[in-house]
C-alpha cells in the first residue's frame, strides 16, 4: 500500500503540472479545446491524489494527524472546491490560478514528510487524537482553509486587475481574466461559505480540548491564531454584508486573513509548545 501511494502521488502531481501547462496555454489562446484536456488532466490527477490519500491511510491504519498530511488534504481540498466552483460559476481559467497552489502544497507536504519522518505509533499514540471529533475538527479546518485561499487568490486577482485598469495598461493577461465584478462574487462566495466550516471546526476542537480537560488550553499558540484568522474574516464578512466597504478594502483584508492561515501554519510546525505540537 505504501509503493501505491507513492506512486499515486507522484502520477497526480504530474497530471497536475500538465494540466497547468494546458491551462496556461488556453489563458493565452483560448482554445476551448485545450481547455477540455485541462480539466481531464486535473480530474485524473484528483482521482489519483484521492486513491493515494486512501491507500496511505490504509497502510498506517487511519489518516495521521500531521503537517505533511494536512497539507496533501488541504490541495486535495481545493481541487474539489475548484471543481465545484467552475460548475456552479462557469469560469473556466481558474485552474490556472488554483491548480498550481495544489501543487505546491503536496511538493512541500512531501518535503516536510522529508524533514519530519514521524513514526505512525509516535503520532497516533497522543490520547486527544482519540476521537472522531478530532478527525471533523481537522477536516472542517482544511476545507475551511481551501476556501479562504480561494477567497484570497480571487481577491488578490482583483487588486492586481484594478490597478492595470486605473493605470489603463491593458495586456494580454488583463484581457484574459475575470471581471473586477466575477471576482468580488467569487472571493465572496467562498469565504461566506468557509467562514461558517471554519467556525465549527474550531467549535470541534475547543468542545474536545474542554472535554479532554486540556489545562489552559486557550494559551495555545495554535488557537490564538486560528482565533485571528476567525476575527480577520468575520471582519471581511461585516465589511462586505454590512459596512457597504469599497471591494479595494476588503480585499485587502481577505489577503491578510490569508496571511494569518500561513502563520497559523508555521508556528503549528515550528512551536514546541501546547498541544498542537502533533502537527509537525
Amino acid at each position: 500500500m505504501a509503493q501505491a501511494s507513492f506512486i499515486l502521488f507522484w502520477f497526480s502531481i504530474a497530471l497536475y503540472i500538465a494540466a497547468t501547462v494546458l491551462y496556461g496555454y488556453q489563458f493565452v489562446l483560448k482554445r476551448s479545446k485545450v481547455g477540455f484536456w485541462a480539466r481531464a488532466h486535473v480530474g485524473a490527477g484528483f482521482i489519483c491524489q484521492t486513491l493515494s490519500i486512501g491507500a496511505n491511510s490504509i497502510y498506517h491504519g487511519g489518516t495521521q494527524l500531521t503537517g505533511a498530511n494536512q497539507l496533501m488534504l488541504a490541495s486535495w481540498a481545493m481541487v474539489l472546491m475548484y471543481f465545484v466552483m467552475e460548475h456552479l460559476i462557469k469560469i473556466k481559467i481558474y485552474g490556472a490560478f488554483l491548480v498550481p497552489v495544489a501543487v505546491f502544497f503536496m511538493g512541500a507536504s512531501e518535503i516536510l514528510a522529508a524533514l519530519n519522518p514521524a513514526s505512525p505509533n509516535e503520532v497516533m499514540a497522543d490520547p486527544l487524537l482519540q476521537s472522531g471529533l478530532v478527525a471533523f475538527h481537522v477536516g472542517l479546518i482544511v476545507f475551511a482553509n481551501a476556501g479562504f485561499i480561494i477567497g484570497a487568490i480571487s481577491s488578490g486577482i482583483y487588486l492586481f486587475q484594478e490597478g492595470k485598469l486605473k493605470t489603463r495598461r491593458s495586456n494580454i493577461i488583463t484581457r484574459r481574466l475575470p471581471s473586477l465584478t466575477t471576482l468580488q462574487m467569487i472571493a465572496r462566495r467562498t469565504i461566506s461559505i468557509a467562514f461558517p466550516v471554519y467556525t465549527s471546526g474550531l467549535l470541534l476542537g475547543i468542545l474536545r480540548a474542554v472535554s479532554a480537560r486540556v489545562p489552559e488550553w486557550w494559551f495555545d499558540m495554535r488557537i490564538m491564531g486560528s482565533g485571528l484568522v476567525w476575527l480577520v474574516f468575520g471582519a471581511y464578512l461585516v465589511l462586505v454584508y454590512r459596512n457597504n466597504a469599497s471591494n479595494r478594502t476588503s480585499s485587502w483584508v481577505a489577503l491578510g486573513g490569508f496571511v494569518m492561515v500561513i502563520i497559523v501554519a508555521i508556528i503549528a510546525r515550528s512551536v514546541p509548545i501546547g498541544f498542537h505540537v502533533f502537527g509537525r
